[in-house]
């Protein structure tokens, strides 16, 4: 068997531009357009191609974007007294910190300290609250992502045995909550689960995010499972790769999502999707 590839990209693209017609639908009915405020802090790579990629999504899709980039030195008063600004901007709908922060500042106290109702990362514990008591509002953005991916290629999801392997707060946790309002059985497994090989097998749907190259093997897959792989690693040779044996799962699986190329653009468009949400929330058509 080989695997169909899960086209994250795609599928991105086409919400970005059905944001757009939503956008200047709301300008034309003299409307202003959605606010996105992102804050990286200090130098870290990484982050600043993340920050990247979101501001030029917002610029396809007419959401004007407002980048404050920090010094590393700042210290946590300063960055929790401009979120309070953002906070009470009224022509700002969601306000986004980008992870990781410098050590020394608290990034659950940051977290907390943004508005629920403009929390488009979805990470607050409000909103996170809202997903575990089926009373979803803005969800944390990779999560949701993945549910449009696997309702996309799917359909209804009811009743699948779903096996998320990693329990972190921004992926893990809140997919095992995602599946569950979708109906499905959920297995999480996480750095103390016994005999990871056998939950994986068992699994309609793989769901892998823990950040480390090959943790989940190809053989390992039930034939005609489902996977997303939400890694994303880059090799000493300069390769990016995700958490799964691609070549060797993609012979067994029906469905897997590459990387680069599947998950992240969904992460993206989701960021957008829940400041779409916000805007329509602080000031509705």
């Amino acid at each position: 068997m080989t695997a169909q590839l899960i086209d994250g990209k795609g599928f991105a693209d086409n919400l970005l531009d059905t944001f757009r017609k939503q956008v200047d639908q709301r300008v034309a009915a003299g409307k202003r357009p959605p606010g996105l405020a992102v804050i990286l802090v200090g130098e870290v790579a990484a982050s600043a191609i993340y920050v990247r990629n979101k501001q030029k999504a917002c610029d396809r899709a007419g959401v004007k974007s407002v980048l404050h980039h920090l010094d590393a030195g700042i210290s946590q008063t300063e960055l929790l007294n401009l979120i309070e600004q953002l906070n009470n901007d009224p022509e700002i709908d969601g306000i986004l910190v980008q992870l990781p922060l410098p050590s020394g500042i608290d990034s659950e106290a940051i977290i907390e300290s943004i508005r629920p109702d403009k929390d488009v990362d979805g990470f607050h514990p409000y909103n996170v609250g809202r997903l575990a008591l089926r009373l979803p509002t803005l969800r944390p953005c990779t999560p949701f992502g993945v549910m449009q991916l696997l309702e996309n290629v799917h359909g209804d999801l009811k009743g699948k045995h779903a096996v998320i392997v990693g329990a972190s707060n921004i992926v893990g946790r809140p997919m095992s909550l995602e599946l569950l309002l979708a109906g499905c059985t959920v297995t999480t497994t996480h750095r103390f689960t016994r005999d990871l090989p056998q939950h994986v097998g068992q699994a309609d749907i793989v769901v892998v995010a823990v950040g480390k190259p090959g943790i989940v093997r190809g053989e390992w897959i039930k034939p005609g499972a489902t996977v997303i792989d939400v890694g994303i690693n880059r090799l000493d040779d300069g390769r990016i790769c995700g958490d799964v044996d691609f070549v060797a799962a993609a012979e067994r699986a029906a469905y897997i999502s590459p990387v680069p190329g599947g998950v992240g653009p969904m992460t993206v468009a989701t960021l957008l999707a829940n400041t779409m949400t916000a805007v329509q929330q602080h000031d509705p058509l």
